[in-house]
């Protein structure tokens, strides 16, 4: 009886509990718009930059050209310091893409002196160049081994220091000869290991690394990447497909999820997606309007950010975030007469909810570097007109999407 009392006295404090929690919360706003200030975070001197990351500390990563505009080097945004200039390996041109640690250590690529033998152009920098990855750490940039190739390069690193990226082995890549195989790859403690491909995939690339050690990306033949993949414990999981018959993994959470995109049946359009095991793989759809949208960054609050277009990458784009089942134009989130146009949450999330992408400067039609931070004021939301980019952004941005590496659509002419 003791026993049966206990039970029922705590069913009933349990009961009242949840009441209490219901009342409490039919009493706050079911949905809260949250606004952000915008901070433009420059160049090197030149008229582009981009972010390419974003830990929880607010170490913004990415790259910017410099004065001319003739080369790019990566480049880190933190707080009120910034950009700063990270150097390259002697060569040129380097950039960082991925998320960084909470360390503020950054992965990347990097041009050296070195013609490469078999004209290849890796690291798509129009140099012909050796591109080898590195890692950036406490001032130091330290070039990383490939698998026996000449190329390579770093992306997402966790805060085990384990960095994930793509290097090239010896042998010839049989979809594009005379160019070499490149395979996903992990590099701990400054030993590098290769990553599974799927069945009969010469090549691959991992993007981003969380701290269980899984890893997300994608393999295929030279050229597009075809299949989205999730590696753990050894093995690449395919997440499959909105349709089409290419997709890629891009961001992975502490938790497991995954954002990215895929085409559509046909292969002329894609979609961002959130993949999660007891769901597999969610279509995000766009923003009204557009035809296009890609999953850059996933928090570990689930949020995914990146970029809805009405044509492509290279025409007009604008930064989104989707949470709860709703994708919304990040522009109407930002004061209204903000200098800044945002094309695409291409630097992630955090786990405050600072988002960080690329941005129009309306007035220079420059393209710069952009941090959102959420904030307590607000404000009227109002859709704001739609930017169509200079041709030589569209140039940059394109340069995001090519290369052997890179998304390939058969769009009709």
């Amino acid at each position: 009886m003791k026993s049966r009392n206990l039970m029922l006295f705590t069913a009933m404090t349990l009961f009242a509990a949840q009441m209490l929690t219901v009342q409490l919360a039919a009493q706050e706003p079911q949905h809260r718009t949250q606004y952000y200030t915008v901070q433009d975070l420059g160049t090197l001197g030149g008229t582009y930059s981009l972010a390419g990351g974003i830990n929880n500390n607010g170490l913004v990563e990415g790259y910017s050209t410099l004065t001319g505009d003739t080369a790019e080097h990566a480049s880190l945004w933190w707080k009120h310091f910034g950009p700063i200039d990270l150097g390259t390996l002697g060569g040129p041109n380097s950039d960082a893409g991925w998320r960084p640690s909470e360390r503020g250590e950054i992965g990347g690529g990097s041009d050296t002196t070195t013609p490469d033998p078999n004209g290849e152009d890796f690291c798509g920098y129009g140099t012909y160049l050796i591109c080898l990855p590195f890692v950036w750490r406490d001032g130091v940039m330290t070039p990383l081994p490939t698998l026996g190739g000449n190329n390579g390069w770093a992306a997402g690193i966790n805060d085990l220091s384990e960095a994930v990226g793509v290097a090239e082995n010896a042998t010839i890549d049989p979809t594009c000869p005379p160019f070499l195989e490149y395979k996903p790859v992990i590099w701990t403690k400054g030993q590098i290991h290769e990553l599974a491909t799927f069945p009969g995939d010469p090549d691959g690339l991992a993007y981003a690394i969380n701290d269980q050690g899984q890893a997300t990306g994608l393999s295929g033949p030279c050229g597009p990447g075809a299949h989205a993949l999730l590696w753990q414990k050894g093995k690449a999981i395919y997440l499959g497909g909105l349709g089409g018959t290419i997709s890629e993994g891009v961001d992975i959470n502490h938790w497991g999820q995954v954002t990215g995109l895929s085409t559509l049946p046909g292969d002329t359009t894609y979609h961002a997606f959130l993949w999660q095991k007891h769901t597999g793989m969610i279509d995000l759809g766009t923003l009204p309007g557009d035809v296009d949208s890609s999953g850059d960054g996933i928090n570990n609050n689930g949020q995914v950010v990146g970029g809805s277009c009405s044509q492509d990458v290279e025409s007009s784009c604008r930064a989104f975030l989707w949470q709860n089942g709703v994708m919304t134009d990040l522009n109407t989130l930002i004061p209204p007469d903000s200098p800044l146009y945002l094309l695409e949450a291409t630097g992630t999330i955090n786990d405050q909810g600072q988002i960080a992408g690329i941005a129009l400067q309306i007035s220079t039609g420059e393209t710069h570097a952009f941090l959102a931070t959420p904030t307590d004021r607000h404000w009227e939301i109002r859709e704001r007109p739609k930017v169509v980019l200079p041709e030589n952004l569209r140039k940059m941005l394109q340069r995001r999407r090519s290369g052997r590496f890179g998304l390939k659509l058969t769009r009709p002419q």
